[in-house]
């Protein structure tokens, strides 16, 4: 069965929009970021957050009124994407489209709010309004009440390969010819909590840049937002496979992982994008790019994006897409962007907590 992707949405700390977005990154730009505090603590952390105007063009929807970040990041990018798709293939059949959600932490901002008002003043404090939006299925519900999907949906949690494992299952959903189309989101917001436990894995540093490939690594620095593809069977750019991977308990193991992967989706003249973000990543996927794939050119988005996790993968899979439908590759720091020849792009996605899995795409 041919897959394609029909429609993308970006929602970026450089701005919404796959062009707008897409431009920015060709051009070398990079996020600027911007401290986070919380009165629990004196100390600040960096982190990439989305502009205010990215979001202020959606819809006056109710679901959207008391909407944490993540379900607003996720709307946005799923309503570019649906429309997208519009332009692309032609009339979308709601009823007959399907939606996973992809996330690794969720509403974070009202969980530690609701929380922290059950902690303060007791059980009684608990805000009904917050509850809702602590689940990780919030943002999958407000999206299908927005778009009015009544069919699948469902939500998927992992870390930073998430986005292409929900790649796989949209795979397995249209085997089913009930299905015409699949929208997958993944979606992130950042959050003082989030850097500071992230900090304390000893995964992010206190202040950009993010370097990549560094031995040892320097860490990485945390980002929000949203990423959103429509899969359909028809669309520019095909889907040639879905690699779920594996999963690694120790971070040595990442390599043989990601090696497994590369090798069992590496063709000829072919480009990738990895998701080297400044940590222990960087390593596992470098050594396995330069033994089987050694004069490929590879680009990692995470450098000018930031760690978004979640998100991330979607990101990378976009970046895939425009780099194919451009013929340009964007590099790797203040370099000029290298034109390629190359008609098939390979995502690997590597994440911090034990899952890697990649994809290829032609065009």
């Amino acid at each position: 069965m041919s897959l394609r992707i029909a429609g993308m949405g970006w929602v970026t700390p450089l701005g919404r929009g796959v062009d707008h977005v897409w431009q920015k990154v060709l051009r070398g730009e990079v996020a600027s970021p911007e401290l986070i505090s919380d009165k629990v603590s004196e100390t600040k952390y960096p982190a990439f957050r989305v502009p205010a105007e990215a979001l202020k063009d959606l819809p006056p929807h109710a679901r959207l009124r008391r909407a944490s970040a993540i379900s607003r990041f996720a709307a946005a990018a799923g309503l570019d994407a649906l429309e997208q798709a519009r332009s692309t293939i032609g009339k979308i059949d709601i009823e007959r489209t399907a939606l996973i959600f992809a996330a690794s932490n969720g509403g974070v901002v009202y969980t530690k709010r609701f929380y922290h008002d059950i902690v303060e003043s007791g059980a009684q404090s608990a805000s009904p309004l917050f509850f809702p939006e602590t689940v990780f299925n919030a943002p999958a519900s407000h999206l299908a009440a927005i778009l009015g999907i009544n069919g699948a949906s469902y939500t998927l949690v992992g870390d930073g390969a998430v986005g292409v494992l929900a790649m796989k299952m949209a795979e397995e959903l249209l085997e089913n010819q009930a299905v015409d189309a699949c929208l997958v989101v993944g979606a992130e917001e950042a959050d003082w909590v989030l850097c500071d436990a992230y900090h304390k894995w000893r995964l992010t540093k206190h202040e950009p840049p993010i370097e990549l490939f560094r031995d040892p690594p320097s860490g990485t620095i945390l980002s929000e937002g949203a990423g959103a593809v429509m899969v359909a069977r028809e669309g520019d750019v095909q889907i040639d496979a879905v690699d779920a991977g594996g999963n690694f308990s120790r971070r040595h193991e990442a390599h043989n992982i990601v090696r497994g992967i590369l090798q069992r989706l590496a063709v000829e003249n072919v480009c990738v994008v990895g998701s080297a973000n400044g940590t222990f990543i960087d390593l596992a996927e470098r050594s396995a790019i330069q033994k089987l794939l050694p004069k490929a050119h590879v680009y990692c988005p995470k450098a000018a994006l930031g760690e978004s996790v979640g998100a991330s993968a979607l990101w990378q899979i976009i970046a895939a897409v425009e780099a194919l439908r451009s013929g340009r590759f964007p590099a790797n720091g203040p370099a000029d962007t290298t034109g390629i020849s190359a008609k098939r792009a390979m995502v690997v996605s590597c994440g911090l907590n034990q899952q890697a899995a990649g994809l290829r795409l032609s065009i």
